[in-house]
């Protein structure tokens, strides 16, 4: 009788706890304002647009920061147990983003509100939260899943790309500071360090994606809500164009010569390749879900996977546009920002229908064909 008093205790608390993934509606909504303020033609046209998105996406971080805190102190085995669920496990790599997310629109579009000094004594611990909770991230959590779960063949998805992303985000963010640094040593340390950043994550990456490539082609896809995740691998694509591009800028201003010219050129030398095939992956991505929703594929919160990646996109082919001077990349980026707010849209309408029917709360349960190792709980 008790057995059955704890399952349904249980029950009741699953649909009322917040998972990690809930951040991932924070970088979603506050990648359209960083997205918007660099755009081609019409960027200097969206500031207050994007200044209002990033203030909205901004207080979601503050919210879900103190309701996950407050979660976390009052019932610790809620995070215990997403932290040894081999699925909820993956999308603890939200927060960090989350975290970088609003730091680089604290740096664009604070000076607007709050001024330069303000903003940047804001973005700083954003920053620096953002980036070594997301190293460790990047680390912990695939070697839990190294150590901690049993994975079977097929079980590769677009989640597993989550813990390692940050870094690349990190990248990014990072070089927005560097002109804000004096020339020094310091300043150096850290286009190196962010550098470095981009490497863990990229490498990472790679191994993970051709992991899912796989599964696709033995397996194919379940169909279900996990599909969305698919479009996470345009994160780390859209992203890594994004950092090469901001990193080659500052390394104009950073460091000396023949290596700042040789760093900026990487922006276009690595990018349009990536770019390339971030566009072949965005078509696929694309058929697969309209394939799933043909199937009555149900909405959870991984529909949020369509926005971030996406906007990664829009911010990486936009420095493409800035480094080549292309109208090609400066249309393409405008067209990316289009898609980018139909995603948005779509992401937000099935979240409110889903905090007004109260799904939205459920647990989010998957059958990846992985399972925690025996002897290792």
């Amino acid at each position: 009788m008790s057995t059955n008093k704890q399952q349904i205790e249980l029950q009741i608390e699953l649909q009322k706890e917040m998972g990690p993934n809930w951040f991932a509606s924070v970088m979603g909504t506050g990648i359209i304002a960083n997205a918007a303020v660099g755009l081609p033609f019409i960027g200097k046209d969206l500031v207050g647009f994007a200044t209002v998105v990033w203030l909205i996406a901004f207080a979601m971080l503050i919210v879900m920061t103190i309701i996950k805190s407050y979660q976390t102190i009052t019932k610790p085995h809620i995070i215990k147990r997403q932290f040894n669920d081999p699925v909820m496990s993956q999308f603890f790599g939200a927060p960090p983003m989350a975290f970088l997310t609003i730091a680089g629109g604290t740096l664009l579009l604070g000076p607007h509100v709050l001024g330069q000094s303000l903003a940047l004594n804001i973005a700083w611990p954003l920053f620096w939260i953002g980036t070594i909770s997301g190293i460790i991230t990047a680390i912990i959590i695939p070697y839990r899943l190294f150590t901690h779960n049993e994975v079977h063949d097929d079980a590769a998805f677009g989640g597993w790309l989550m813990p390692v992303v940050p870094p690349m985000v990190s990248a990014t963010i990072g070089s927005m500071f560097l002109s804000h640094m004096a020339h020094s040593a310091a300043q150096q340390t850290l286009l190196y360090g962010m550098y470095a950043c981009f490497g863990m994550s990229l490498m990472a990456s790679v191994i993970i994606i051709t992991l899912i490539w796989s599964r696709l082609a033995h397996s194919g896809t379940s169909g279900s809500a996990r599909v969305p995740t698919l479009w996470i691998v345009l994160g780390p694509l859209g992203q890594s164009i994004t950092a090469a591009g901001c990193l080659g800028t500052a390394a104009m201003f950073t460091v000396n010569e023949p290596i700042a010219s040789a760093m900026n050129v990487m922006a276009i030398l690595y990018g349009v390749p990536i770019w390339g095939f971030a566009m072949l992956w965005f078509c696929v991505a694309a058929l697969l879900t309209l394939r799933a929703m043909r199937r009555k594929m149900p909405f959870a919160l991984t529909w949020w996977a369509f926005t971030f990646p996406v906007g990664t996109c829009v911010t990486g082919t936009t420095q493409l546009a800035l480094h080549t001077g292309l109208p090609a990349f400066q249309w393409a980026s405008i067209i990316l920002f289009a898609f980018l707010i139909l995603a948005w849209v779509t992401a937000a309408l099935g979240t409110f229908k889903g905090f007004k029917h109260g799904k939205i709360f459920n647990n989010p349960t998957s059958v990846v064909h992985i399972k925690s190792k025996k002897g290792n709980n």
